[in-house]
């Protein structure tokens, strides 16, 4: 069977958006949790950010027909989920941007992209063909021409090492959460947002009031809390979207494009002019996104006999099941595939794990 004519001919194109969509919302976040955090505890700060995105996850829940539920068996990988993401990874961030600069912090965060790329490639064995590495490399390289600018022209005044270690260890459990939540990408992603950013609010929430951190004033509230349901639950809902599309070393190479949309505000706000090493790193961040959005990878490919739960359409050319009535558009159910052997334009999603 041949599947050249099926209608996504490009489906990295899909999930590239949807992980640019995650890295915009994102990159705009960190220098704006630095303005508004001003003064308040990295645990605090941690806790309004996960409230946010709490909100957002228990607005966004879908309809058990439409999105698969979350099991009692995730239960174990939402605590490390939940530990890594929303509690390492934030309040490592949050006491890093008080010590460093906006658009420092946002540069380092680069390098959670090649965290996530790593482990993923080596725990769910993701394809990665020389297209894919390139464009990974373009977007590292970009990355670290940022870093190479801010270096030259910090000065005596500049970031503090301690406060870019700091980012550094929240890229790092940042790159870890990603690489658990792949096994959640087909759950109901308003549902993992509501629960990880729920287990993160209650573990930063009683560490802030056991280490007696100052109450945010209500402005800051808000404001935090505005923040983390657009950069971390919106965010995250796009970032477990764009998993499910094609893969979570794609969907973090591209998020790599959210340190540039972050400096790019902190210096719109003022913190410092644009260079010719920024414009250069950004050009080579935009060609590593580019390469990602028109990828197209197709070979003869089998399909073992297969059972599962996840949200599906019947014109995707790998769900012949049918109903009676048959419906249209998405919905969710236990399905089983037969074996399946065709050719077609793919990436790494649920149904194309195979090795090469």
């Amino acid at each position: 069977m041949s599947l050249s004519s099926a209608p996504h001919t490009l489906p990295a194109l899909r999930g590239g958006l949807l992980a640019l969509l995650a890295a915009v919302l994102f990159g705009i976040s960190t220098p704006l949790v630095q303005q508004f955090g001003a003064g308040l505890g990295a645990f605090s700060t941690a806790a309004l950010l996960y409230g946010g995105a709490a909100a957002v996850g228990m607005l966004s829940r879908q309809r058990i027909e439409r999105e698969a539920r979350l099991q009692r068996s995730d239960l174990p990988r939402l605590l490390a989920m939940a530990a890594f993401g929303a509690v390492i990874g934030p309040v490592a961030l949050a006491w890093g941007l008080q010590r460093t600069s906006g658009t420092s912090a946002s540069l380092m965060l680069t390098l959670e992209a090649l965290f996530t790329a790593v482990l993923a490639w080596r725990l769910y064995r993701e394809t990665m063909d020389g297209r894919v590495w390139t464009a990974m490399a373009l977007l590292l390289a970009g990355g670290m021409v940022l870093v190479l600018d801010q270096g030259l022209t910090a000065g005596s005044g500049g970031a503090q090492l301690w406060g870019l270690l700091a980012v550094l260890l929240a890229t790092a459990a940042w790159g870890v959460d990603n690489t658990l939540s792949r096994a959640l990408a087909e759950r109901d992603p308003g549902q993992v947002v509501m629960a990880k950013a729920a287990l993160g609010v209650t573990a930063t929430g009683v560490l802030a009031i056991l280490s007696g951190e100052p109450l945010p004033s209500p402005a800051a509230a808000l404001a935090l809390l505005a923040i983390g349901a657009t950069g971390y639950g919106l965010s995250l809902r796009f970032y477990l979207l764009a998993q499910r599309a094609f893969g979570a070393a794609r969907t973090g190479s591209v998020f790599a494009f959210a340190p540039f949309i972050g400096a790019a505000l902190a210096i719109a706000l003022g913190e410092r002019s644009p260079s010719g090493l920024l414009l250069l790193g950004s050009a080579l961040m935009l060609a590593g996104v580019v390469l990602h959005l028109a990828e197209s990878h197709a070979h003869e490919h089998e399909h073992e006999a297969l059972e599962h739960e996840h949200a599906h359409r019947h014109d995707d050319g790998h769900h012949t099941h049918t109903h009676d009535p048959m419906p249209t558009g998405e919905h969710s159910h236990w399905h089983g595939h037969e074996p399946l052997r065709h050719t077609h334009a793919h990436v790494p999603d649920a149904h194309h794990a195979h090795r090469h």
